[in-house]
């Protein structure tokens, strides 16, 4: 038999057993119902079936399913007169337009048009300031709407709307929520003078402020991670934020003015220690004694460090604090910290399967400690997310 012929009968032997299966389904399949075409009404919902048809009274068959309901995502939507908004939009229309998006409770116009103030601002200080001159009687969505324009625009930059929104942080007249958005909006500079670091660590350690202490605090500490991604410099910044972590009465702000270094790893001096030391001996938090031994655990002095740890951890009783030191002792000296990790399993054996594990982690070959920490068990109940209670 030629190819051709074997072509042409497996086609025909396809085409047989396709009728065959369409005819048994014919058999098999109930017959559809009168709703069953009509055609699915916007949204996806079921199709009604009008009254008086056959099928809505008594005797009839039964009714079809209903059809799944089909997911609708959130879309934004097309608003009317955006169009012509766009081509003609100026600092002038642009608070209308606002505040018409935020009435209606449109999330997605009010993000849009958030978007486009920061283009309209653009490097523009004059309309920086008239924003802020806007943010002066603003609250809530609104209030949001103008800084967070602002912050990403890049007249943020200049020295006038920088002064401004530092000005505005420590405005005594303004609501918390005004000085906190403002000091949030400066968060974004690339570097602050030695003045503006005192003006902000004022703020942070002024305990009336409630949570706008803690923004400044942030702000500080966001600003020390931009300056030093560009420039290396991180020293003046830290230098407040340690005295802020020594001395203020917020625990939440000693806290973060521990905490913001984590965010740009600079690698802590030993002019840092004893205040550090002092922290980690009487703080009377153990969220921020840990973070006092996190931040020995990086350090220019491991050795100073891991003597700084011997005596905090023989004065320490809270389980989770000691854990801290523990851990932090690696991190600061690696394998050679395993001596000091043995005293203080001698000391408390609660640490003995650590010291023995972190011991194998380090015979094995293992010398980063990222890959130490991803190869060691976790034997306390200490790790909690951020914000969990303890």
């Amino acid at each position: 038999m030629t190819s051709q012929k074997l072509r042409w009968t497996a086609a025909v032997g396809a085409l047989l057993v396709a009728v065959a299966v369409a005819l048994l389904w014919s058999r098999l399949a109930p017959p559809p119902s009168p709703g069953d075409t009509a055609p699915l009404a916007v949204g996806g919902a079921a199709p009604q079936t009008p009254r008086g048809t056959p099928g809505a009274g008594a005797g009839a068959s039964a009714p079809a399913e209903r059809e799944p309901a089909v997911e609708q995502l959130p879309m934004p939507g097309c608003w009317d007169g955006l169009h012509a908004f766009d081509a003609s939009v100026s600092m002038d229309t642009f608070r209308q337009a606002l505040a018409a998006a935020i009435g209606s409770g449109d999330h997605y116009l009010a993000t849009y048009l958030q978007e486009r103030l920061t283009e309209l601002v653009g490097t523009d200080p004059a309309r920086a300031l008239q924003v802020l001159e806007w943010a002066r009687s603003a609250s809530g969505p609104e209030l949001g709407i103008y800084m967070d324009a602002l912050k990403a625009a890049p007249a943020v930059h200049t020295s006038q709307v920088a002064q401004r929104l530092l000005k505005m942080g420590e405005d005594p007249g303004a609501t918390l929520q005004q000085r906190s958005a403002a000091l949030d909006a400066l968060e974004t500079q690339r570097k602050l003078t030695a003045g503006d670091i005192q003006r902000l660590k004022t703020l942070a350690l002024d305990e009336t402020l409630d949570s706008t202490a803690w923004v400044a605090t942030r702000t500080l500490g966001r600003v020390m991670k931009e300056d030093f991604a560009l420039t290396g410099n991180y020293a003046p910044y830290w230098k407040e934020l340690l005295d802020i972590g020594s001395t203020s009465d917020d625990m939440a702000v000693r806290l973060l003015a521990l905490e913001m270094p984590s965010y740009s790893n600079p690698v802590i001096g030993e002019e840092s220690f004893d205040s550090l030391k002092r922290i980690l001996a009487n703080d009377r938090e153990r969220d921020v004694r840990e973070m006092a031994a996190f931040r020995l655990g990086l350090t220019t002095k491991p050795e100073q460090a891991l003597d700084i740890f011997r005596d905090a951890f023989e004065k320490e009783h809270d389980l989770c604090v000691r854990w801290a030191i523990f851990r932090f002792a690696v991190r600061a000296s690696g394998e050679k910290a395993l001596p000091l990790l043995e005293q203080f399993a001698a000391k408390d054996p609660r640490f003995t399967q650590d010291y023995l594990e972190f011991r194998a982690l380090y015979a094995s070959g293992t010398v980063d400690f990222a890959r130490i920490w991803l190869g060691k068990r976790e034997h306390h109940n200490c790790l909690v997310e951020e914000g969990a209670p303890h």
